[in-house]
């Protein structure tokens, strides 16, 4: 059998999270091999899945993914990653680190008023 991919694949173990349907509905999954076009993804169980989209957040890369679902056979699912949309952090590391860096210069400045009025 031919292999139609425009890019190399690796072979991974990721852990995953697809975003499906316009509700939300989330479910954890494995992504078993990925590039930068395109990824194999397993569930834990079959079940329908939509024919448009469905955003993959891997925590592991640190990166979400729009993307289109081509295949799928039981609970494995191949899809292509949306060029048009570029790839999201997944974690919120940054901002968590200025929001603590404020409440660091406040406590700085109430311990400086403290201590001035002694």
């Amino acid at each position: 059998m031919r292999d139609r991919r425009e890019s190399v694949r690796d072979k991974v173990m990721y852990g995953g999270v697809a975003e499906i349907g316009e509700r939300g509905t989330t479910r954890e999954c494995i992504v078993r091999n990925i590039s930068n076009k395109g990824a194999s993804i397993e569930f834990s169980n079959d079940f329908q899945l939509p024919k448009e989209q469905l955003s993959l957040r891997i925590a592991r890369k640190g990166r979400s993914f729009l993307a289109k679902v081509v295949w799928w056979h039981d609970n494995f699912v191949g899809v292509v990653f949306r060029a048009e949309t570029p790839a999201e952090p997944v974690s919120d590391i940054a901002e968590r680190l200025r929001r603590s860096e404020i409440k660091k210069r406040q406590l700085q400045q109430r311990i400086d008023e403290l201590l001035n009025e002694r």
